[in-house]
């Protein structure tokens, strides 16, 4: 395949592409509570409200739940007239998730100008990107933080597909080839992509460059490079420096696009990306 789709879906409106992230903003459905692999970075297990990360909620809604969520945020004053995207990216992964599907099935019947967005881990994502594709669906994000197998290994303790737990070398090896057979066929239906790499300093600084030359030629529109954010099994880790992560942008934006206003939003967020009305919290609180 070619360096990019000929035939990708308009962006005009979406935040994260095309559109202008002052004035257009994104709503996420917090729909997806399974999630098929465990990442090594990755904890759910507390939720504040001043707290912006992705695997946060204050809870999870039902399709039925979400369909009614979005129905009061259109008619707000405030939020209706800015959101344009309904995205669903957790608290665990979309497609490990049955409500993804029939949440976005019925925003596609009663708010169909509404672009609709996900993102993934991509384990999942080769057998059920013809589905996705029915439903509509715009924009894909696709976190891919290695492609050598023993890197990967590092950084995913297990994950759980066609009924086994597999980990190891293994285990990054299944996942990195869907990830990018996933991304190539998302590409030829003419969504428009967003690859997010999750820098970890020590693990997975050699791969970036990498990811973002593959990721390219198999159709990607853009790439997010993010830092880590210290917890779980990573909780001992240094943050990278604002500045790290510029350079590593700097060197990447000769070979991708580079989305610089990433704000790694919750799974709940609603409104301008950086300015979120979330729903109202009395206190943090574990999940």
């Amino acid at each position: 395949m070619g360096n990019a789709c000929s035939g990708r879906k308009n962006i005009q409106g979406h935040p994260c592409f095309g559109g202008n992230h002052h004035k257009n903003g994104r709503m996420h459905l917090a729909v997806a509570p399974k999630c098929n692999i465990k990442c090594g970075y990755c904890s759910r297990r507390h939720d504040c409200a001043n707290e912006s990360r992705p695997g946060v909620t204050s809870r999870i809604l039902t399709p039925l739940e979400a369909i009614e969520k979005v129905r009061e945020v259109m008619a707000s004053e405030i939020l209706g007239s800015l959101i344009k995207v309904i995205g669903i990216a957790g608290p665990g992964d979309p497609l490990a998730n049955e409500e993804t599907f029939e949440t976005f099935s019925l925003i596609g019947e009663e708010f169909p100008h509404l672009i609709k967005c996900m993102s993934t881990n991509g384990l999942f994502l080769p057998e059920r990107i013809d589905e996705l594709e029915a439903l509509g669906l715009h924009s894909l994000t696709v976190t891919v933080n290695a492609l050598d197998p023993a890197i990967a290994a590092r950084i995913y303790t297990r994950i759980n597909y066609q009924g086994r737990i597999i980990t190891g070398e293994e285990a990054g090896s299944i996942l990195i080839a869907n990830q990018l057979e996933g991304l190539a066929r998302a590409a030829g239906y003419g969504m428009t992509i967003k690859v997010n790499t999750v820098f970890i300093p020590g693990v997975n600084e050699s791969q970036i460059p990498l990811i973002a030359a593959k990721v390219k030629s198999l159709g990607a529109f853009v790439m997010n490079v993010m830092p880590i954010i210290p917890q779980a099994d990573f909780a001992g880790i240094t943050l990278p420096a604002p500045e790290e992560i510029a350079s590593v942008q700097a060197a990447n934006e000769k070979i991708i696009g580079q989305f610089k206003h990433c704000r790694q939003c919750r799974a709940d967020a609603v409104g301008l990306i950086g300015k979120d009305l979330q729903f109202a919290r009395a206190s943090c609180s574990g999940t």
